[in-house]
C-alpha cells in the first residue's frame, strides 16, 4: 500500500533540488551583501540575513502544507484564490503602506507583505482554470477577451500602485496563451507596437511617422497578394496615431523618475550637464552594480571578500541588485552557475508541463515558467544595464519574505500537480 502511494505521488526531485540550490546560494549572497563587521550572528533579526533565515525556515513549513493539500483543491478553488488576490490588491488603496513611492505593501507589525507577488499565482491558477474549461476555445475572440480581462485586472491594479516592474511580469501569460493556440496576429501586433513606441521616443513622432509610411507603402507594392487599399490606409493611420499617443503619454503621463530612466536607457538626453546629473542619481545603482560585476573577473574575489559589496557601494544590494554580489564575489563562473541553474529550472518546468495529461496542469506549468522567466530576464537585464532600471527581485534569490514565499507557492503548487500526473486521464 505504501509503495502504491509513493508511485501515485512522486515529487519531481530535480525541480526541488534546483529550488534548494537557488535559495541556498541566494542566502549566501544576501548574507555577504548585508552583513557588517567581522563577526556574523545568523539569528540577528535586525539584519536582512537574519530575517531571511527565518523566512527560509517558514518556507519549508509552507512547502509541507502545499504538498499535503489535495491536488484537486487548486483547480476547484482557483477562482476563489484569484478573487482573494484581487481583493488584496484593492485593499492596498485603503490600507497600503507606501515604500519608495509604491503603495504595494501591507504593514503588519514589523513585517511587510506585498500582495502583488502572491497575485501572480492567483492569476496563473485562474488563467489555467479558464482555458481548461470545456466551453473555452482560445481561438475564439470572446474567450480571448475573457482571458485578457483575467490577466489585465491585477496588472492594472498593480500599475496604479506605481509598481511597473510587477506589472510587466504579466506579459508572461501571453507565452502561455500562444502554447494553447492564440493566433499569431497578436504577437505580430505586439512586436510592431514595441518597434513604433521605441522609434517614436528615440526619433520623435514625425520621423517615426515617415518611417511607418515608407514601410507600409513598400510592403503594399511588393506584396503580390495586396490587401485592400482602405485596409492599408486604416493600418497606416493606426500606426501613426500610436506613435503620437506614445509620445504624449511619455511627456504628460509617465512619472518623472521613470521618464529619466527611459532617457538614460535610450540616450535621449542631449544636455551633457543634465545627463551627468541623471547618471549620478537615477543611474547610480546601475553604475555601481556594473563596476561590482566587472571587478569580479573569472573566479571572483571570494565569499565576503568583495570590496564594493562590503563597502556598501550598491545601495540595497541584497534586494534587486543581488546579482551584482554574485558577479563580484563569485566572478563569471558563479554568475554562469546562477544563470544555468535558472535555465535548467525553467526547462525542467516546461518539460514537466508537456508531460501533463490535464490541460489545467499544463497551462499552470507554463504560467509558472513564464512568470519566473520574466523576473529572471528583467532582473538580470536591469543589473547589467541591458534594460531600464525596474524594481523587481530575482526569484528565490533576492531578499524578502513575500517574494520567497510567493515563488515557493507558485512553484510547489505545480510540483504537487505534477506528482498526481499518473492519476490524470
Amino acid at each position: 500500500m505504501l509503495r502504491e502511494t509513493n508511485r501515485h505521488f512522486k515529487f519531481d526531485w530535480t525541480t526541488i533540488i534546483l529550488f534548494l540550490l537557488l535559495v541556498s546560494f541566494g542566502y549566501l549572497n544576501i548574507l555577504s551583501a548585508s552583513h557588517s563587521g567581522s563577526s556574523v550572528n545568523y539569528f540577528n533579526l535586525s539584519q536582512p540575513y537574519g530575517k531571511q533565515l527565518v523566512f527560509i525556515f517558514f518556507t519549508f513549513g509552507l512547502i509541507i502544507i502545499l504538498l499535503s493539500i489535495d491536488t484537486k483543491f487548486y483547480e476547484r478553488f482557483s477562482s476563489i484564490i484569484y478573487i482573494i488576490s484581487i481583493l488584496s490588491l484593492i485593499g492596498l488603496f485603503i490600507f497600503g503602506k507606501n515604500v519608495n513611492g509604491a503603495t504595494s505593501w501591507y504593514g503588519i507589525g514589523g513585517l511587510t507583505i506585498q500582495p502583488s507577488e502572491f497575485a501572480k499565482t492567483g492569476t496563473a491558477l485562474a488563467v489555467a482554470k479558464h482555458i481548461s474549461d470545456l466551453n473555452t476555445d482560445i481561438k475564439n475572440l470572446k474567450d480571448q477577451i475573457q482571458t485578457f480581462i483575467i490577466i489585465l485586472i491585477p496588472a492594472l491594479l498593480i500599475i496604479l500602485q506605481n509598481d511597473t516592474g510587477s506589472t510587466l511580469v504579466y506579459v508572461a501569460f501571453f507565452f502561455v496563451l500562444y502554447r494553447e493556440g492564440l493566433p499569431q496576429i497578436y504577437l505580430t501586433l505586439g512586436i510592431i507596437a514595441i518597434v513604433i513606441a521605441v522609434s517614436s521616443l528615440k526619433f520623435g513622432s514625425v520621423v517615426a511617422s515617415i518611417i511607418i509610411i515608407i514601410t507600409i507603402t513598400v510592403y503594399y507594392f511588393l506584396n503580390k497578394k495586396r490587401p485592400p487599399i482602405l485596409q492599408s490606409i486604416f493600418i497606416l493611420i493606426i500606426c501613426i496615431g500610436l506613435s503620437f499617443i506614445v509620445n504624449f503619454f511619455y511627456k504628460s503621463v509617465i512619472p518623472p523618475h521613470q521618464k529619466d530612466r527611459m532617457n538614460l536607457w535610450l540616450r535621449l538626453e542631449k544636455d551633457p550637464i543634465k545627463l551627468e546629473r541623471m547618471k549620478k542619481t537615477f543611474a547610480y545603482n546601475l553604475n555601481e552594480s556594473e563596476k561590482a560585476i566587472s571587478s569580479g573577473g573569472v573566479t571572483g574575489k571570494g565569499f565576503m571578500e568583495g570590496t564594493r559589496t562590503t563597502g556598501k557601494f550598491v545601495p540595497e544590494q541584497h534586494t534587486d541588485y543581488i546579482f551584482s554580489t554574485v558577479g563580484e564575489e563569485w566572478g563569471f563562473l558563479g554568475s554562469a552557475f546562477v544563470v544555468i541553474t535558472f535555465v535548467l529550472l525553467l526547462l525542467r518546468i516546461l518539460h514537466l508541463a508537456e508531460l501533463q495529461k490535464s490541460q489545467f496542469s499544463r497551462v499552470y506549468g507554463y504560467g509558472v515558467a513564464g512568470i519566473i522567466f520574466m523576473h529572471f530576464l528583467i532582473n538580470i537585464g536591469m543589473v547589467m544595464g541591458l534594460i531600464p532600471t525596474i524594481g523587481i527581485p530575482l526569484p528565490l534569490f533576492s531578499y524578502g519574505g513575500s517574494g520567497l514565499w510567493a515563488f515557493t507557492i507558485l512553484l510547489f503548487i505545480f510540483v504537487k500537480l505534477d506528482s498526481n500526473r499518473i492519476n490524470e486521464w
